[in-house]
Parts: C-alpha cells; sequence; structure tokens
C-alpha cells in the first residue's frame, strides 16, 4: 500500500508555491483532491477533461446527461428555496395566546423530526434511491403546511412540525451528500444550494408580511402558498429524479461486487467510528447557533443597545441575511480556488474581527454595514462543512453522516439562542455582542481539528485509488 509523503512545497499551475501540506503518493494534497472517496458518474460531468466524450454518439449522451444532471441541481436548489420559505414563517402567536416558552416548543420539533430523517435516510435510499427522496421528502413538507392551512390546536400543530421537519431533514442531508460528493465544483453547487435556502430566508418573512398586511387576511392564508410550494417541489423533484432509482443508486455507490459486498455488511453506524463525524457535528453545533442566535436577537439588539427603530433594527436582520446570500453563491468559487480549510480559517478570523468592531463602534449605520459582512463571510461555513465530512468518510456513509451532522446543526440552531436569551435575562441583551464572538472563536478552534484527520485517513485513500484504478 503506497504511504504519503510527509511533506512538500506544492506549485499551482502558474508556478506560485503555497505552504507546506500533506501529499497523496500521487502528489496532489488532499486540499485539492475533489473527492478523495470515489466521485459518482454524475460527478464527473462537471468538468474532468480525462472523462470528455471521444465520439459523436458519446458526445450526444454526455450532453445528455448534462443535461440531466443539471435538472436536478436546479430542482434542488428550488427545494432548498422553499425549505428557506417554510421554515422563516410561523406567525401564531396570537392565535394560540401561547406564552414564550410554548411557542418556543415549535423549535425542538425540527430537530426532532431531522434525527427521524438521519435514522432512516439511508433506508430510503436503498430501497427506492434518490427518487424515494425526491417524493418522501416534499410529500412530508406538504402534508405538514397544508395541515397547518387549516389551524389546527396547538398539539396537532406541533405532531406536523414533526413531519415538516422530518420532510426538510430528509431533502437537507440527502442533496448536500449527493452535492458534496461531486468530484468537481462541490463547493459552488453546495453554494448554490445553500444559497437558494438563504434567499427563500429572506423573502418568506417579506412574502408572508406583505400578504398579511396589504391583504388582511389570517396567518394560516400564507400556509396556503407555501402548499403550492410544496405541491411545485414535489413535482418538480419527483420529475428530475425519477431515473435515479434504487437500482441506480447501488450502481454508482457500489461500482464492483466485491465493494459491494464488502459494503453491505457495514452498518450505517459505523459513521459514528469516525472522528471526522463528531468534529463535524459539534462544527455545525456551533455553526448553527451562531446563525440563528444573530437572525433571532439582532433586532432585539439594535432596538435596546442601539436605540435603532424597529425599523432600522429589521432592516440590519434582512441585511444579514442578504450578507449569507451573497457569501453562499458568491464565495464558493473562492474556496474552491484556494481549498476549504484555508478558506473556511480565514472566513472565521475575518467574521470574529468583524464581530469585534460591530461591538466597539456604536453607530447604527456602520453596524448595519458590519452585520452585513459578517452575513457573507458565514454564507459558505454550512457547506463547507459538508465538503469536508464527505472528503474525510467512505462513500458509503456519506448519507447517514450528512444526515446525523445536519440534524445536530439543528439541535444548535434551537438550544444556543435560548441559552444567549437566558444568559442576557441576567447580564442585558448588551452581552449578545460578546457571545457571538465567543461562538465564532470556538467554532474556529472546532474547525482546526480537521486537518488532524487527513494524515490518518491517506493510507485508506491511496488504497481506495488504487483500487479504483485498476478497476478502470
Amino acid at each position: 500500500m503506497p504511504q504519503p509523503r510527509p511533506s512538500a512545497r506544492r506549485r499551482s499551475l502558474d508556478g506560485s508555491s503555497s505552504e507546506d501540506e500533506p501529499l497523496l503518493s500521487n502528489g496532489v494534497s488532499p486540499e485539492e483532491e475533489p473527492n478523495v472517496l470515489g466521485a459518482t458518474a454524475e460527478a464527473s460531468l462537471l468538468g474532468d477533461p480525462s472523462r470528455q466524450p471521444t465520439s459523436l454518439f458519446s458526445a450526444h449522451t454526455h450532453d445528455k446527461r448534462s443535461r440531466a444532471l443539471e435538472v436536478r441541481i436546479a430542482a434542488a436548489m428550488f427545494s432548498f428555496f422553499v425549505m428557506g420559505l417554510i421554515q422563516s414563517t410561523v406567525g401564531l402567536e396570537d392565535f394560540y395566546g401561547l406564552s414564550d416558552t410554548l411557542v418556543s416548543l415549535t423549535f425542538l420539533m425540527t430537530p426532532l423530526g431531522y434525527f427521524l430523517a438521519a435514522y432512516v435516510n439511508s433506508i430510503i435510499h436503498l430501497q427506492f434511491g434518490q427518487r424515494g427522496v425526491a417524493v418522501i421528502g416534499p410529500a412530508s413538507q406538504l402534508l405538514f403546511v397544508s395541515s397547518v392551512s387549516f389551524h389546527p390546536r396547538y398539539s396537532i400543530f406541533l405532531l406536523f412540525s414533526v413531519i415538516g421537519g422530518f420532510g426538510t431533514g430528509l431533502l437537507d442531508g440527502s442533496w448536500c451528500a449527493w452535492a458534496g460528493g461531486m468530484a468537481k465544483n462541490a463547493n459552488v453547487i453546495q453554494g448554490f444550494l445553500h444559497g437558494s435556502y438563504s434567499v427563500g430566508a429572506s423573502l418568506g418573512p417579506f412574502m408572508a408580511g406583505t400578504m398579511l398586511s396589504v391583504g388582511g387576511k389570517p396567518w394560516w392564508s400564507w400556509y396556503y402558498v407555501l402548499s403550492a410550494f410544496c405541491l411545485t417541489t414535489l413535482v418538480t423533484s419527483a420529475l428530475a429524479f425519477w431515473s435515479q432509482d434504487a437500482d441506480k443508486y447501488h450502481a454508482e455507490k457500489y461500482k464492483t461486487p466485491e465493494s459491494s459486498d464488502s459494503a453491505s455488511k457495514k452498518s450505517p453506524w459505523d459513521m459514528f467510528k469516525h472522528i471526522a463525524t463528531w468534529v463535524c457535528a459539534a462544527y455545525f453545533l456551533a455553526y448553527v447557533g451562531i446563525e440563528n442566535s444573530i437572525t433571532g436577537w439582532i433586532v432585539v439588539f439594535m432596538i435596546r443597545v442601539r436605540g435603532t427603530s424597529p425599523y432600522l433594527a429589521s432592516i440590519c436582520s434582512s441585511l444579514f441575511n442578504i450578507g449569507m446570500v451573497v457569501g453562499r453563491l458568491g464565495l464558493g468559487v473562492v474556496t474552491e480556488k484556494h481549498g476549504v480549510r484555508r478558506a473556511v480559517i480565514v472566513y472565521l478570523l475575518l467574521a470574529a474581527i468583524f464581530q469585534v468592531l460591530f461591538a466597539v463602534i456604536d453607530v447604527p449605520a456602520v453596524s448595519a454595514v458590519l452585520i452585513t459582512m459578517i452575513g457573507v463571510l458565514l454564507g459558505p461555513l454550512f457547506p463547507s462543512g459538508v465538503i469536508m465530512v464527505t472528503r474525510l468518510l467512505p462513500q458509503h456513509l456519506h448519507v447517514d453522516a450528512v444526515s446525523f451532522v445536519a440534524s445536530v446543526g439543528e439541535v444548535g440552531g434551537a438550544l444556543l439562542p435560548f441559552a444567549l436569551g437566558v444568559i442576557a435575562d441576567g447580564l442585558g441583551i448588551g452581552s449578545f455582542q460578546y457571545i457571538i464572538i465567543a461562538q465564532l472563536v470556538a467554532t474556529l478552534c472546532i474547525w482546526m481539528c480537521f486537518p488532524k484527520l487527513s494524515l490518518s485517513i491517506l493510507p485508506q485513500v491511496n488504497a481506495i485509488r488504487d483500487d479504483e484504478t485498476r478497476d478502470e
């Protein structure tokens, strides 16, 4: 079995050199390796020159498959857009007459649904392929929003919230794992997916508020609109992924009978044997907590501490979400070019610096600019975590691992903002800005644990590459 070289100066195509990094036996660093555990047939369509068509017939086939892949990416992006619409709007406090504590229960239902999705996601893939995900996920979301449109009792609402969280978790984990396993442009595709989510999360409150305030409609009428979006997701996803059945999933996941037999003997629970799973789970716990803490408390902070009007405070919240969209759509190319590990370190360091400036400079206009820049820098962090865990784990564990770490992220998104509120009750809402700084530093420390894992998996990576080379 070939062993990795300890280190070497790496030289890029333009002749410039970069810092020392461990190299694979073929001279490529794990930072640059597009998908160290093998790419699917779809992934090779995104730019691998070694797999370009060599005849008129193969060129026609290549173009057809490329268009099919583009349609699937577009369908996945639309499903993420609808996720953002659903998760950014609730609006039921006044109707049910709930206390803040009871309202907070709704934020715990989605993580529960995510954990259920993580448990059965691999089973759905094995039995139905991606086609099953494309149907069951949107159907669960449709069941949730359509039931809420009848404004049932609060206990029934909570039950259907779990079903909605299950559908969202199924789509989130599956499409993230699928995009993260692509050999080329994985960061870019991940950015498109999560950027679409941020667009939905930004437009959802605006669309719902405009409809309810201008039209004078009750809050549940917005769920009629969400039902139409979910139905559209169901149709488009089913059409786009209908050919991706269980046989296709097995063919791409297990390229040889030997690999199929070997992987079939392994349990999805094997993902917990990999340190990368736990590191990524901790990373998502911290990161999603930061994102939800900012979106949940920035308006209150700006009004109470900075003395701004509610309008300007809401503008700051919108600017943060817009910054997330820009970061996810625009920085994916930057991350792809400079490497996911290095890029995330830079993003987190700059975000911490901007957050310190946000705490020091007590000028509302400057605060708005800084919170926008923080949103831009935080935008690529979730997609980058997915890329990292898919590069460090065997391919047959991708779906299970991504579903699990995404569900842990949802827990962080529910618990950390709650913890921030408890701390703010004792220390004042002014502590918000310093807690965010501490969370950013903690997230950076967790991310720094990832590079230490690469050396331990390189022998496995080289062995898999040798097997793939022999197969070809």
